[in-house]
């Protein structure tokens, strides 16, 4: 089963993303995880991707799509979650080729829907909660920074949803309910 997981930055998607690795045994598939693995494994396209980023740009989507072709190569026996990936119009279709020549199928998108004044306080929150709790923050997880990643969000990933629900899959569910609760929809979409 392949999934991508939809939603703002600190709607919950990596913490739903372990528990399916945990109980699946699916395979998160992170671009920055990803990307940072290529750049300290030292093969050819490691050293492309180390180059681009030292120099301060963008990797491509062809070198992503790559680095993603490499990881459906090896397999995973309870399928891959696409987290971070697609972003994208030109990346969903990109995907779509890609998975469709790996005889693969994308089973389900679930957007995880988030109220974004509630989501500004619960990641300011979390920030203050960690470092009362003595621990460091995200450097990003202050309101000016958030709004500007939702910012983002909506300019470049929120086209994905209308382009989802036209091919059927996508599933939206409540991503600010408890974390079980989250937990239990997904899993009900994923039967």
């Amino acid at each position: 089963m392949n999934i991508i997981l939809l939603g703002p930055p600190g709607a919950g998607k990596g913490t739903q993303a372990g528990f399916l690795v945990e109980e699946r045994g699916m395979v998160q598939l992170s671009t920055g995880d990803m990307l940072r693995e290529a750049r300290s494994s030292g093969t050819e396209m490691g050293q492309k991707v180390a180059a681009i980023m030292d120099a301060g740009n963008l990797v491509t989507d062809e070198i992503v799509i790559g680095l993603i072709a490499e990881k459906l190569e090896q397999g995973a026996a309870g399928g891959f979650i696409f987290d971070g990936f697609p972003r994208t119009l030109a990346q969903a279709d990109a995907l779509g080729e890609l998975l469709a020549q790996k005889g693969e199928t994308l089973d389900a998108v679930i957007e995880m829907e988030v109220d974004d004044e509630t989501l500004v306080a619960r990641i300011v929150n979390r920030a203050a909660e960690a470092v009362a709790a003595g621990k460091e923050a995200r450097a990003d997880d202050n309101e000016e920074s958030v709004r500007i990643r939702l910012v983002e969000y909506y300019k470049k990933t929120a086209p994905l949803i209308g382009y989802y629900h036209a091919k059927g899959n996508l599933t939206k569910i409540d991503g600010l309910a408890e974390i079980d609760q989250v937990r239990g929809s997904i899993a009900n979409i994923l039967g």
